[in-house]
Parts: C-alpha cells; sequence; structure tokens
C-alpha cells in the first residue's frame, strides 16, 4: 500500500510548521500540498484528490467548512479532518454536514494528531474527547437498526456495509469480517455515498437509520 497523500489548508503559518513536520517524520503518511485560503484549496484539492485534508475553519475569505461543502461536490472520497480551536455545538455539526469526518482542536498533542489521519484514513472518525461527548449526548436511539425506505437503494452488500460502519468498525475490520479487500469496502462506501446523495458516513447512518444531528 502507498503512502497515505496529506494536504494542509491553514494560515497560521506556526500551526503548518508544526503540522508538516510530524507528517514529514512518518514514514506512511506523505504531505503533498499545503493551502493558506480557501479559496486556493477548493480549486486544487479536486485536481490533488489527497487521501486526507487537514483543515481549519477560520480563514480568510472563505470560511473551511464552505470549502469542503464545495469539493464534496465533486470529489466525495476526499476525507476531511477538521483542526481548529472552536468547539461549540454549531462549529461541530455544520462541519460534519459539510462532509468532515474528524474534528481535533488544536491543543490534541502532535502524535494524536498522526494516528487519528491514519484512524481517518481506514474508515475512523477521529475526534477529541470534548467533541465526541457533545456528539453522543445529540444522538438518539443510536442503537437503532431497522433501515429507512432510503436504504432501498443499496445493494445487500452495500447495506451490509453501511450497517458495520454504523457498529462503529473501521475499514479494515469490515474488510476481515466480510472477507473483502480494503479497497472494495472503500469502493463500497463510495457508491452507498452516491446513491443516498450524501457527503459522509454521518449523513449516510443519519439517513438509513434514523439518527438525526439537530
Amino acid at each position: 500500500m502507498g503512502k497515505i497523500s496529506v494536504t494542509i489548508v491553514e494560515d497560521l503559518e506556526e500551526v503548518i510548521e508544526g503540522l508538516s513536520a510530524f507528517i514529514k517524520k512518518d514514514d506512511e503518511l506523505q504531505l503533498i500540498a499545503v493551502f493558506r485560503t480557501a479559496e486556493a484549496a477548493a480549486l486544487e484539492l479536486p485536481l490533488l484528490r489527497p487521501d486526507i485534508v487537514i483543515m481549519d475553519i477560520n480563514l480568510p475569505g472563505m470560511t473551511g467548512i464552505e470549502c469542503i461543502r464545495r469539493v464534496k461536490q465533486t470529489s466525495p472520497d476526499i476525507q476531511f479532518m477538521m483542526f481548529t480551536v472552536y468547539e461549540n455545538n454549531d462549529q461541530v455539526f455544520e462541519a460534519l454536514k459539510a462532509g468532515a469526518s474528524g474534528y481535533l482542536l488544536k491543543k490534541t498533542p502532535p502524535l494524536q494528531i498522526i494516528e487519528s489521519v491514519k484512524e481517518l484514513y481506514q474508515g475512523g472518525s477521529p475526534m477529541s474527547a470534548s467533541i465526541a461527548r457533545k456528539l453522543v449526548s445529540v444522538f438518539v436511539d443510536q442503537n437503532k437498526t431497522t433501515p429507512a425506505p432510503e436504504a432501498a437503494v443499496l445493494s445487500p452488500r452495500e447495506k451490509e456495509v453501511l450497517q458495520l460502519v454504523a457498529k462503529g468498525l473501521l475499514y479494515k475490520e469490515i474488510a476481515e469480517q466480510l472477507g473483502i479487500s480494503f479497497h472494495t469496502v472503500r469502493q463500497h462506501i463510495g457508491k452507498i455515498y452516491e446513491k443516498l446523495h450524501v457527503q459522509n458516513k454521518t449523513e449516510a447512518i443519519n439517513k438509513v437509520y434514523g439518527n438525526r444531528v439537530q
């Protein structure tokens, strides 16, 4: 397996330098670009198609959340991890609705950031502890497993994959359980997003299993 390609969208030089240094030290990661504005990122990310984008929210001009919305329209496979000082409910939920799959605060230790990038690539949804608590507090009936009518567009295998995602399994764990490759799991996830017209797995689970983030 090749290296996980990573892009940073951040305007603070000290944050860029710190993230870049740790990414470059890790043998599994490859930093392919840095953008200091969301406008530049929105234009170039669909062309670069990195695996993971570490995205700030409060950027000069367009916000990081708006950038995600635009990029996800044409490049739904690109995974976004928010990296910000904001931990209020509105910012968290708007980022997730836009298509972010991870949410870390800037006070997160560097080694945890690197491990979170890898976890996101493997199908996880890494989040700072305080953010995870906020999400748990607003998800109702989290164990509900009866699919909604929207699930009718999915194939039996896609329903199976989504149900395992809803249970919190990583892509590699899903691959092992179903006897398929990691790459095949990612392909199924992409098809699920396309058929359900969603941007990330949080939206997919909400749409099929009825959990709603208000």
